[in-house]
């Protein structure tokens, strides 16, 4: 009995994780977040290879 409860709090806690992690997957979207990393991804690219 024991470790079945325990096996039930684990899967609440990996339930809550991957909700938290879509959670904020969608505010940073909504926020704008994929374009500002693709600018700074750009520039430090460009900035290795000694053009920028």
């Amino acid at each position: 009995m024991r470790m079945k409860r325990k096996q039930i709090a684990i899967m609440i806690l990996r339930a809550a994780a991957i909700v938290l992690g879509i959670l904020f997957l969608v505010i940073g979207i909504l926020r704008g977040e994929p374009g500002e990393i693709l600018f700074k991804a750009v520039k430090i690219c460009l900035e290795c290879i000694g053009i920028g």
